[in-house]
């Protein structure tokens, strides 16, 4: 079963950092790309960052430049999203995908956990 499980979202003030983990099982990890997405209340989910095991490249949506990383670690089957100098604007709840639109060349899996909850207050 493919299962994608998102982690370590939590309040924090604006300024803060937090580290999200997506735990991947089911499917063979280093043949997919994975990306973290998040929606925001009333607003569509976006993509936020993603990463292919093909190449390493690496993408980020412009908002979260220089504040957010995106880093895989093969032997756990996690990828990680390092966000930092938090906006409350960041608030959301963030999931992870073995799928990402800017490489739709890529093999995906339209498979979605619960996401983990993300607030930034001011």
């Amino acid at each position: 079963e493919v299962q994608l499980q998102a982690s370590g979202g939590g309040l924090k003030q604006a300024g803060g950092s937090l580290r999200l983990s997506c735990a991947a099982s089911g499917f063979r990890f280093s043949d997919y790309v994975i990306g973290w997405f998040r929606q925001a209340p009333g607003k569509e989910r976006e993509v936020v960052s993603c990463i292919s095991h093909t190449d390493g490249h690496k993408y980020y949506v412009d908002s979260v430049k220089g504040r957010f990383t995106i880093s895989s670690d093969n032997s756990k089957n996690t990828v990680y999203l390092q966000m930092n100098v938090l906006k409350p604007e960041d608030t959301a709840r963030y999931y992870c995908s073995a799928q990402c639109p800017v490489y739709n060349w890529e093999p995906t899996l339209d498979q979605w956990g619960q996401g983990t909850l993300v607030t930034v207050s001011n």
